[in-house]
């Protein structure tokens, strides 16, 4: 089966999707950061719609991509330029501090990459990654970086069939929300290459292999 689908700016509708997208993309991340803002039992996925309502934010509707088939969302791009981090500014969370050392200021950051599961398989998160490159060159962002969990394998193969090469590593600090409670968190990016799509590419059915759930920060 193939899918038609287009590539299009999130919106402030959007957010609902936005944040149960990245509950999946972050392999728990999202979770932990959220429930930390939220009051016991809260909807995680209402407390990440809240979030990335804002604007003029790196973790903001603003800054998302959507794969959609009309009306329906089936997945997302989440990125933006990573800002230098001051001398003094150091990650105070345990959990968090690993992925803060591994942050690739100059780059063009995926915060994350996911599809809703019954649309994998489909060239979506493929091209959903060609589309991080044509971000980074717009922005005139030399490369493109992502943070994955080492056990996430099947993500990990993706990233390195695309061209991303390992820069540096950590090892997570487990806890319960976390999908992964061993190996490392680790950076990867790649040079931004230029992808000779048009407009209407994107919406024309494609059927290829790749489908992309990254394990990456959540906002």
């Amino acid at each position: 089966m193939t899918i038609s689908f287009a590539l299009r700016p999130a919106r402030p509708e959007d957010c609902k999707d936005i944040a149960k997208l990245f509950l999946i993309s972050s392999d728990g991340l999202a979770e932990y950061i959220w429930s930390g803002l939220a009051e016991p039992g809260a909807d995680l996925a209402e407390v990440g719609a809240k979030r990335y309502a804002r604007e003029g934010v790196p973790f903001s509707y603003e800054k998302c991509l959507l794969a959609v088939s009309g009306e329906k969302v089936l997945g997302m791009l989440h990125s933006f330029a990573m800002p230098p981090r001051a001398e003094d500014d150091n990650e105070e969370d345990p959990v968090l501090r690993p992925y803060a050392e591994l942050e690739d200021a100059g780059s063009l950051y995926v915060s994350a990459i996911a599809l809703y599961p019954e649309y994998r398989g489909h060239g979506i998160g493929t091209l959903l990654l060609a589309a991080a490159d044509e971000e980074a060159r717009r922005q005139d962002l030399p490369r493109v970086s992502l943070i994955c969990f080492e056990m996430n394998e099947g993500a990990m193969r993706l990233y390195r069939r695309f061209g991303y090469r390992e820069l540096d590593r950590r090892a997570l600090v487990p806890h319960p929300c976390l999908h992964y409670d061993e190996g490392d968190a680790v950076l990867l990016a790649k040079e931004a290459e230029v992808y000779l799509r048009s407009e209407t590419d994107a919406s024309a059915p494609v059927n290829q292999a790749r489908s992309s759930n990254s394990a990456a920060r959540g906002g």
